[in-house]
């Protein structure tokens, strides 16, 4: 299997043989994703046009205020083709009349006036209608439309190219976790914000890593991503003078200020030019980078194997009493965060497997989880001080904003 990446400057080539790949799968097997019956996307409809009864399920809500303080409502709500972002003024009481039932139920009808502002759409509602049949729930979130087959396999190959016990330490996860990772979203709103979310995103930072280690030194590969996103930013620029609006639409320019990000990280991974990053530990690293959003994120058909795990005498009847929600922050998970979530996994599962690591290994297995976003104010718990720990944030840094530009997710 050959595909480009990154522009095409990334070639991906897998080997694998027909028997292989159903083996593979029949291990790992894709997740079924349904999709609804009848769909609406937001960006097919015209502003200033109606929006009669269209189904969605709730995410979340704040009540805001006027400029004349008077209460409003925003809601998010998601079906399995896009998130829509809704305002519901309050005519004759309505919020307070809809708030109790956005916490009761899960899944509603809305009615409302499509509307447009800086190229972004959203509905204004005047109809909110809970639903209370039955509904699959997973009809109403959205999905990768891409193969998540292909993510698989090509997952499963990378892992078999790593050294033991790194190879050990990701399968035994997998086949642990398969069930939610196979499903998990990566984020609720900037990238990768879909089920199926977290495998490809953990399959992008592994294509990156492996692109930047296996050139002629990781150095060598990072300047020659820069000259890629370099070119990108000056065609985002060059279309943004040629339209409607020259200058108008900055915020949307997917590339503006990473240049200089990336050759920050660069210039101070200079004083570690002496140090060969260790490619399985590398790849090790990224599998678990964001494992622990299988525990941050919330929403509906979610399972929790992975709080039993962590947490094998906890009582989680709590748990199993939610509703089903779109892409949301779990309301326990959110207080731990998916970076300290991740070194925990990592080091249960050391400790489960009786996989034997010498210790320094493990503490930059757990320094790349823990710096992967880089900065403190970015949420990181502390900064890179390894080549792996300025070569796995820049792989996620340019994975999450590359995803921004792909035509299909």
């Amino acid at each position: 299997m050959t595909q480009p990446y990154f522009y095409g400057a990334v070639p991906i080539t897998i080997q694998t043989s027909d028997a292989d790949r159903q083996e593979i799968l029949r291990e790992f097997p894709a997740p079924k994703l349904v999709s609804g019956s009848e769909t609406f996307d937001i960006e097919q409809v015209q502003a200033g046009n109606r929006l009669n009864n269209a189904r969605f399920i709730y995410i979340d809500h704040s009540v805001e205020r006027t400029k004349t303080d008077k209460p409003y409502l925003k809601i998010r709500f998601s079906n399995n083709v896009c998130t829509i972002n809704t305002k519901m003024w309050d005519n004759d009481g309505s919020v307070a009349a809809s708030i109790p039932l956005l916490e009761e139920y899960a899944v509603f009808e809305i009615a409302g006036k499509v509307e447009e502002y800086q190229g972004f759409k959203s509905v204004t509602i005047d109809q909110l209608m809970p639903v209370t049949g039955q509904v699959n729930p997973f009809s109403l979130i959205p999905a990768t439309q891409q193969s998540l087959e292909a993510f698989i396999v090509e997952l499963y190959c990378y892992v078999q190219e790593t050294e033991e016990p790194y190879r050990t330490l990701m399968l035994s996860a997998m086949k642990r976790f398969w069930n939610d990772f196979s499903v998990r979203p990566a984020a609720k709103g900037h990238h990768h914000a879909y089920l199926g979310g977290l495998l490809k995103h953990t399959v992008g930072l592994m294509r990156l890593a492996r692109y930047i280690v296996k050139s002629t030194n990781p150095y060598k590969g990072i300047l020659e991503l820069i000259a890629v996103i370099e070119r990108e930013y000056k065609n985002e620029l060059r279309k943004d003078y040629m339209s409607d609006n020259p200058g108008g639409n900055v915020r949307n320019l997917v590339w503006r200020d990473a240049i200089d990000h990336v050759y920050n990280h660069f210039y101070s991974m200079v004083k570690y030019k002496e140090e060969i990053p260790n490619a399985s530990r590398l790849i090790c690293s990224i599998f678990y980078h964001d494992l622990g959003k299988l525990l941050e994120y919330h929403h509906a058909g979610k399972g929790y194997d992975d709080f039993r795990f962590l947490f094998p005498t906890a009582d989680l009847s709590a748990l199993e009493e939610r509703k089903p929600t779109g892409i949301s922050m779990d309301p326990i998970g959110m207080y731990v965060g998916h970076i300290p979530y991740g070194t925990m996994l990592l080091a249960k599962m050391l400790e489960t497997e009786h996989i034997s690591l010498p210790i320094a290994d493990v503490h930059q297995l757990m320094h790349n989880i823990l710096c992967h976003h880089d900065k403190l104010e970015w949420g990181a718990c502390v900064t890179p001080a390894t080549m792996e720990g300025h070569l796995i944030h820049i792989v996620d840094f340019l994975d999450s904003r590359y995803e921004r530009t792909e035509e299909i997710k």
